[in-house]
């Protein structure tokens, strides 16, 4: 199977530094986002709000389903989004192809970066270290690099069907 995408869909290519300093941000903003300032209280008061704007009143039980689910998701993205823009950085300055080498090392970095995340949580007051919240946090990673896996697969095929309608027209 040929990764890599026909000319004529890639995208403009963005520089390296561009990838990489988006990927140390964000390793940042994980780092900040396991601080106290960002604990159970925070996301417990931004869910709050968020039903009280939209009008939803839910039982202490829901609420606190609703709260448990909330941060469990926030664990996901966070480092999907971290695994996607690692792969775009170890790949930056060359057309979009999927490796699975690459996929590999981004899902390993992620994993590494949810212990050392944890283990930094030891040592915040207020919050709390376990290693499921990092199990979840790979599996964000792995979720997300499936996904580029998916699309870039269906954008090959979309590629391919496009060539082979510029190759052979149909006869009208």
């Amino acid at each position: 199977m040929n990764n890599t995408l026909p000319r004529e869909t890639q995208h403009d290519k963005l520089p390296a530094f561009v990838w990489w300093a988006a990927t140390i941000a964000w390793s940042i903003t994980i780092f900040e986002l396991s601080t106290e300032t960002y604990g159970i209280s925070l996301s417990a008061w931004l869910l709050n709000e968020i039903l009280r704007i939209l009008g939803i009143h839910v039982s202490a039980a829901t609420f606190h389903t609703l709260h448990f689910l909330l941060r469990k998701l926030a664990h996901l993205t966070e480092y999907g989004i971290f695994a996607v823009l690692l792969y775009g950085s170890l790949g930056a300055g060359r057309e979009f192809r999927w490796l699975w080498r690459r996929a590999t090392v981004c899902a390993a970095i992620a994993g590494g970066y949810a212990l050392t995340d944890e283990l930094h949580q030891l040592f915040v007051p207020g919050r709390t270290a376990t290693l499921h919240d990092s199990a979840l946090d790979a599996c964000g990673a792995i979720l997300a690099l499936a996904g580029l896996y998916f699309y870039n697969a269906v954008s090959q095929a979309k590629a391919r069907r496009s060539a082979a309608n510029v190759a052979s027209p149909a006869e009208t």
